[in-house]
């Protein structure tokens, strides 16, 4: 895949790029100055798998069926934020600003619950969820979180919220475990 960032030159595949400084974008340093290493190309999981993929895709346009795209693109990134997945957060704070997302507002996601009041309660309600199913094996989903969100979404909306933070955990592990770069946004 070819990208049109000029700071990146295509190597390979999308998963095998450098960055003019050396430093590849799939998170390997360098073996020594003007050279790096370059690891195998990873599996694309969208041909490897296309049932598997289109189901995915499927499940994410479901979970985003009446939802805010605001809403959709904070969660999704506060995920990808938790996850250390730089391909879905370069996507998603793309997407946020092309949908007319304000810049203060994608920066403050990471410490959202030290900079509360960029965010309405609903939107508070959700990273708080979206915080609680991400980290799901460290304590749950404790009830004053559900509560919270339970407050602020009918039942409905709810549903399609705890869905949509699924759908991007399962995308945030299909890019880590394949080796997704960074401003590769095959979409498009």
């Amino acid at each position: 895949m070819t990208t049109t960032n000029p700071n990146m030159s295509t190597v390979n595949d999308m998963n095998a790029t450098t960055t003019s400084a050396g430093v590849t974008g799939t998170g390997i340093s360098p073996t020594g100055p003007g050279r790096t290493a370059v690891r195998e190309p990873r599996i694309d999981f969208a041909k490897a798998a296309p049932k598997v993929f289109r189901a995915i895709i499927g499940f994410d346009a479901a979970a985003r069926d009446g939802l805010d795209p605001t809403l959709v693109e904070l969660i999704q990134i506060r995920a990808s934020h938790l996850n250390h997945c730089a391909y879905c957060l370069h996507m998603h704070t793309n997407d946020a600003r092309r949908a007319g997302e304000q810049e203060d507002r994608l920066h403050m996601v990471a410490v959202w619950r030290e900079a509360r009041h960029f965010f309405t309660a609903r939107e508070q309600a959700a990273l708080a969820l979206t915080d609680a199913i991400t980290a799901v094996a460290d304590a749950g989903v404790p009830d004053a979180v559900y509560a919270q969100a339970a407050a602020q979404f009918d039942e409905t909306e709810l549903a399609h919220v705890i869905a949509l933070v699924l759908t991007i955990n399962t995308w945030n592990r299909v890019a880590l475990a394949t080796g997704k770069v960074a401003g590769t946004d095959e979409r498009r």
